[in-house]
């Protein structure tokens, strides 16, 4: 989130080019990314078609005194897709491209467009909390009254969740950090790098992707919030499920990534004996770890070798380029 600033020019078009040329390379287009990244510039260009229907920019400033005073979902929910200026826009839609790719690919676009609905609620909310709270300690910065938009903590969560069981380092402006610890150390080194970021918003999407792992980890099923998880999870899902079910061959297969399959139950599944990834029954190699199936298509695949956990990221990395 960022609070202030004003529209340069240019940077929209560097932007098309990154991801014409990171799509270009992929086999399998993931569309929910493509999809928030021209629906968020979209919004930000305000074509003259889109103009009439569109809020303005002051109508959606995330700010928790109107949001909880006027009870306003608008500001709650669409001041995430809105962006002061084009670095603003094109910083966050890169950071966008790079981690969606990733996620989408292999969570497949069903999961990949819940879980990005579920975390852009919840860091909204936790933010809203944390600013309300802070109003208790009497807090001398105004927090409440800030004024705030940008899809960056909806991208600190999805940070959070990337990295969440990876063992290896990376950079975070120019410091080599755990990877894990990435969005932590993201979230003090912005704050004082660059002025008029919203460090609530931030913090919000930190908590919002841990809560969100946390939720998805329960696996007892005795959790309220599990279930309520999952049914808007699935509530969410069923446009995507249904437009692969209209536009979809008969004996294609999956469309978007561990999404429906088509064609009769005897289509089946078969899960990897080496990374227990579920593949479609017409696949004959693992599209996660590219491990060969035992040619039945529908039982799990035997290994005669036990692959370490080094041995089936290095998979994943020729597989996918970078994990």
């Amino acid at each position: 989130m960022e609070r202030g600033g004003r529209r340069g020019g240019g940077m929209v078009g560097l932007l098309l080019l990154q991801a014409l040329s990171e799509y270009g390379r992929l086999d399998r287009k993931p569309p929910i990314t493509a999809g928030l990244i021209a629906a968020n510039t979209l919004i930000y260009l305000r074509p003259k078609f889109l103009d009439p229907i569109l809020p303005t920019l002051n109508q959606v400033w995330f700010n928790p005194h109107l949001i909880v005073k006027n009870k306003d979902l608008k500001r709650l929910i669409l001041s995430a897709l809105y962006h002061t200026g084009e670095p603003h826009l094109v910083y966050n839609m890169i950071s966008l491209l790079w981690k969606g790719i990733q996620l989408e690919c292999a969570m497949g676009s069903v999961e990949f467009a819940s879980m990005v609905a579920a975390l852009l609620g919840m860091s909204q909310g936790i933010t809203l909390l944390l600013a309300k709270f802070l109003l208790l300690f009497d807090y001398e910065r105004a927090y409440y009254n800030e004024y705030a938009v940008g899809f960056s903590g909806v991208l600190f969560a999805m940070k959070v969740v990337l990295y969440s069981q990876s063992d290896s380092y990376t950079y975070v402006h120019g410091l080599m950090v755990p990877a894990r610890y990435a969005a932590w150390a993201e979230l003090v080194l912005i704050q004082m790098l660059v002025p008029g970021v919203s460090f609530l918003g931030h913090l919000g999407g930190i908590l919002a992707g841990i809560s969100y792992l946390y939720l998805r980890g329960s696996q007892s099923g005795v959790n309220p919030c599990v279930k309520i998880m999952r049914g808007v999870t699935h509530l969410l899902g069923w446009p995507l499920r249904f437009l692969n079910g209209m536009y979809s061959q008969p004996s294609s297969g999956r469309v978007f990534g561990r999404g429906t399959l088509q064609g009769s139950e005897t289509s089946g599944v078969w899960s990897c004996g080496a990374c227990t990834y579920e593949n479609p029954g017409l696949s004959s190699v693992c599209e996660m770890c590219g491990t060969e199936s035992n040619g039945d298509g529908f039982a799990s695949t035997p290994t005669s070798e036990s692959i370490s956990l080094e041995e089936l990221r290095q998979r994943r990395v020729q597989r996918f380029g970078r994990w």
